[in-house]
């Protein structure tokens, strides 16, 4: 079992930048592959960014692609996303998750564990 917890999320202008956190406790974070996925109201959860186990790969949706970075400390057992230049658009709850596996997925039902989310309002 892994237990993760997000934070920093909050409301923030166009244009703006935000950075969200994920502790993560419980088992081995450095054997999960960790990704972040958003919902925004009446939208399906979707994929945001994952990263692999040691930090060295990572993958992104088109739409994050080139304004947010997602990078781990293992030592830490923490996750980030870094969020730049946030448009209206990315208003969601984020949410980290935790794949136990060293193949990066892009679908949320190939993670096994979920924070509950952090809310991120960007105004335009």
């Amino acid at each position: 079992q892994v237990q993760l917890v997000e934070s920093g999320g909050g409301l923030v202008q166009a244009g703006g930048s935000l950075r969200l956190s994920c502790a993560a406790s419980g088992r081995t974070f450095s054997d999960y592959v960790m990704g972040w996925f958003r919902q925004a109201p009446g939208k399906e959860r979707e994929f945001v960014a994952a990263i692999n186990l040691s930090g060295s790969i990572t993958n992104y949706a088109s739409s994050v692609k080139g304004r947010f970075t997602i990078s781990r400390d293992n030592a830490k057992n923490s996750v980030i996303l870094q969020m730049n230049s946030l448009k209206p658009e990315d208003t969601a709850v984020y949410y980290c998750a935790g794949r136990f596996s060293s193949r990066i997925l892009i679908g949320r039902n190939d993670y096994q564990y979920w924070g509950q989310g952090t809310q991120v309002t960007v105004s335009s």
